[in-house]
């Protein structure tokens, strides 16, 4: 990881790992805390990437937490602190692998995890496809590929995507992957928070961040997750110099206080901010609403 910030190049973890050898005691926790300096040291530098393609338990679980993007495979890759053994010892409560930290859990639920992919080799070759989208470092422009999409290529789809009505619902996946090259979009975090829509895309061969309201659920509407994920995604691509197309159909922020309470809501909600105070420039188009609600 040293030589890898020295020189710019990206680091990908592949993680199978139980934790730490209790034989080696306080010793295996002080290599823990070298792995994680270095996290941080190269966040925002070289992007990080962690595969995780078994178990990963115990201290190997704060490593690719701390990284950019977190992939998992389905059924057979965990997420955990303390396993289902423990929490049945603690708490007298009986969980499973997958219930406590699998691929479902951590995409859907916690947030932890970006993505989750079928097999190993599944995980690899979407793996090697993402990473044809990011620059080798903060240093570095982001690759550029050919393009085979004429610059006049119509679309006509566009035209009937997005309802007359301001209360019907569309998928703004139509109209992203109506856009971009080849209809390409990798989308980052699919099952969390999907009233957001986030992930990368080329436009003329040149990658891109697209984030977009999702009018589909929730009616594209704010809230604590959701602002999390986007404001995120944004300062990634802040960080490698990646510019971001926004999408922006939203009534506002969701109401209620079961949601959170108010002082921890107006916090959270404060991610939704980011965007303006990065160095990069958004472009936003805005399809149908913008608006603000105040009581």
């Amino acid at each position: 990881m040293d030589q890898a910030m020295m020189v710019g190049a990206p680091v990908i973890g592949l993680n199978d790992s139980g934790g730490a050898r209790i034989q080696e005691g306080v010793e295996s926790l002080a290599g823990y805390a070298d792995i994680f300096l270095r996290n941080v040291m190269a966040s925002g530098v070289v992007p990080q990437i962690s595969l995780i393609m078994g178990p990963c338990a115990g201290g190997a679980v704060y490593s690719p937490a701390l990284t950019d993007f977190t992939f998992m495979v389905k059924d057979t890759s965990y997420l955990f602190i303390t396993g289902p053994d423990v929490v049945k010892s603690v708490t007298n409560e009986d969980v499973t692998q997958e219930e406590l930290g699998g691929a479902k859990t951590h995409t859907a639920v916690s947030g932890v995890a970006h993505r989750a992919f079928e097999n190993d080799i599944d995980a690899l070759l979407n793996l090697r496809n993402f990473f044809n989208f990011l620059p080798l470092s903060n240093q570095d422009p982001a690759p550029v590929t050919e393009c085979h999409d004429p610059s006049d290529r119509l679309v006509p789809g566009l035209d009937t995507i997005v309802p007359f009505e301001t209360t019907k619902a569309y998928d703004m996946l139509d109209i992203i992957q109506g856009i971009v090259d080849e209809r390409e979009f990798f989308e980052i975090m699919p099952n969390y928070a999907k009233n957001i829509v986030v992930g990368f895309a080329r436009m003329n061969g040149r990658t891109v961040g697209i984030v977009g309201n999702q009018p589909k659920v929730a009616s594209g509407c704010l809230d604590i997750n959701s602002s999390v994920k986007g404001a995120r995604f944004v300062r990634f691509c802040d960080a490698f110099n990646i510019p971001i197309l926004t999408f922006v159909d939203v009534p506002g922020f969701l109401p209620g206080k079961v949601r959170q309470p108010f002082p921890c809501r107006c916090q959270r909600y404060t991610h939704t901010h980011h965007p303006f105070q990065q160095t990069l420039q958004p472009l936003p188009h805005r399809n149908r609403l913008c608006f603000r609600v105040r009581g």
